[in-house]
């Protein structure tokens, strides 16, 4: 049976048999039969073409990675957990950030904290834009009821969280609304988890009701491929992306 999700990743990235040979040091003619026939490559394949790909090796390959390997990858992906978001410096936000080379993503509601207290953090979002990098922001629709009952939750009232959603949003346009290559979009879901990308590190705020996220725990997470906590917030963050709309016209 072919691997369609590998034939899928193959395409989205651009590679044939042949470029996937090249850089994995085999024959095109054994990675067609990883796709055509699925036919699982040897570990250390499977760990390069996944980073190849961003993809997850259980997503590839779900038979080929044991569940209690998939289980330890996914504890070791934890990195840190800090009791609170905010004890995370600037300086800590600015040297993720200004590592992404690839992707750049954030998911909040209003996320203010960055620009206000790292103004920095948007010369460097809008500079990875520019070499090439894919940088999406998500912020809460300031009129959505979710963002009404987030504040109302914290005991700040209704109109608290999208005021502040609001004062993110200018904040944010003067230097990202024309930036090439930078996205910045409106959800309405309910946000469980704040997310904040670099490419392969992440820092997940989990939300705890009636306080504020700079007050609930934060994971930093760095992904691996055999590992799945990382890529289930990445795949959240995706569906919400589909669904939201851009903020400005």
């Amino acid at each position: 049976m072919a691997n369609e999700r590998l034939r899928d990743a193959l395409s989205k990235q651009g590679l044939s048999p042949t470029s996937v040979g090249e850089r994995l040091g085999v024959d095109p003619k054994t990675v067609t039969r990883w796709v055509s026939l699925g036919r699982p490559p040897y570990p250390k394949y499977r760990a390069q073409l996944s980073a190849l790909l961003h993809e997850s090796e259980t997503w590839l390959w779900p038979d080929a990675v044991s569940a209690e390997r998939a289980e330890e990858a996914s504890r070791s992906e934890v990195v840190q957990v800090h009791p609170h978001r905010a004890s995370i410096s600037g300086d800590e936000w600015l040297r993720m950030f200004s590592s992404a080379t690839a992707f750049a993503d954030v998911h909040v509601y209003a996320g203010l904290f960055l620009p206000e207290q790292t103004p920095a953090i948007l010369d460097v979002l809008r500079a990875k834009a520019a070499d090439g990098a894919r940088v999406r922001l998500l912020l809460g629709d300031p009129d959505c009821p979710a963002v009404a009952l987030r504040g109302e939750e914290e005991g700040i009232g209704s109109q608290a969280v999208s005021t502040k959603v609001r004062n993110a949003l200018q904040l944010l346009k003067r230097p990202l609304a024309k930036a090439p290559g930078v996205h910045v979009r409106l959800h309405t879901s309910t946000l469980y988890t704040s997310i904040y990308r670099a490419d392969d590190t992440m820092i997940a705020n989990p939300h705890v009701l009636g306080l504020p996220a700079a007050q609930a725990p934060a994971m930093q997470l760095r992904r691996l491929s055999a590992g799945g906590l990382f890529d289930t917030y990445a795949a959240m963050y995706d569906r919400v992306w589909d669904e939201a709309r851009p903020a400005w016209g």
